[in-house]
């Protein structure tokens, strides 16, 4: 596997997050981003989600569902994790389903955390899509008091192309050579799953020797918006990591990986690899090695 890019930073030259307020301003503007909802939460299901979505979402954004788009199907013998990297074929659809079209920017958003949305913004990105995320999704927005609509909204089928290699995707295989030459390894779970304490979703507890814990979630405040990058860098120093040496990311299945990529580039501090396959991946074959335990 192991598919390279020159991984060139920023997704655009503002960075992968537009604050609302900045948003507001260019959806007034000539060249107005192509707005896509990705309210998701582990469990939920399409359904819930999408009705979420038709409560309330920005002006003209369309949803699209995680788990069909962005994610492929999951094999029998779980190889691959819970939302394997999906075929561009999947992608491709889902996007122009939702209006993305070539040559035109486009924002993700969620409901607060970012987690779905930086999903988007990192397969999109990967697919050579140029993306952002909204920092703190809808929250933020109503927060700055700006408009929201219910109902679906009416979207003009759109015609982007793809075009693979635009982040760092690893594989198993990848993951292992990249801790035997001394690369570092940072698992976006909670720390208690992390350590083998909670596992909750997969069938094996622990993580990959050699990982240090970078819970996703701690890398934003009370509002659900990123930590500025001095929060970001220290934060991974006190994990036993160095903010700047680049990272490669796993979680439990590709999801939060993307979202500590998305903080990670965002703050400057390079534009990580991600094991999209993840833990439920690295556990498929029980000759992998496991650990326990704090790292």
């Amino acid at each position: 596997m192991g598919r390279t890019a020159g991984t060139s930073g920023d997704a655009s030259p503002s960075g992968p997050l537009v604050a609302a307020a900045a948003l507001a301003e260019e959806l007034a503007g000539d060249d107005a981003p192509t707005l896509v909802d990705v309210r998701w939460a582990l469990g939920a299901g399409a359904e819930a989600n999408h009705a979420a979505y038709l409560d309330g979402h920005l002006p003209g954004a369309a949803f699209l569902d995680l788990e069909s788009v962005l994610s492929g199907p999951v094999a029998d013998s779980r190889e691959g994790g819970r939302h394997p990297m999906p075929a561009p074929e999947r992608v491709r659809e889902g996007l122009r389903a939702a209006g993305v079209r070539q040559g035109r920017p486009v924002v993700f958003y969620d409901a607060r955390t970012s987690v779905g949305a930086a999903r988007a913004w990192w397969v999109a990105s990967y697919y050579g899509v140029p993306a952002r995320v909204l920092d703190g999704g809808l929250a933020a927005w109503e927060r700055a008091g700006l408009p929201v609509e219910t109902g679906e909204a009416e979207v003009v089928p759109g015609d982007v192309d793809l075009s693979p290699g635009g982040r760092e995707l690893l594989d198993a295989e990848d993951v292992r050579r990249w801790l035997e030459g001394g690369g570092q390894l940072l698992d976006a779970r909670p720390a208690d799953r992390f350590r083998g304490e909670n596992e909750v979703v997969d069938p094996v507890a622990g993580h990959i020797p050699g990982a240090r814990s970078v819970p996703s979630t701690e890398l934003l405040d009370d509002h659900g918006t990123f930590l500025p990058a001095e929060a970001v860098a220290a934060r991974l120093s006190q994990a036993g990591a160095d903010p700047t040496t680049r990272s490669a990311v796993y979680c439990g299945s590709g999801v939060t990986a993307a979202h500590v990529a998305l903080a990670l580039e965002a703050r400057g501090l390079g534009a990580p690899a991600v094991y999209v396959g993840s833990w439920s991946d690295w556990v498929s074959d029980p000759d992998r090695p496991v650990a326990t335990g704090p790292a």
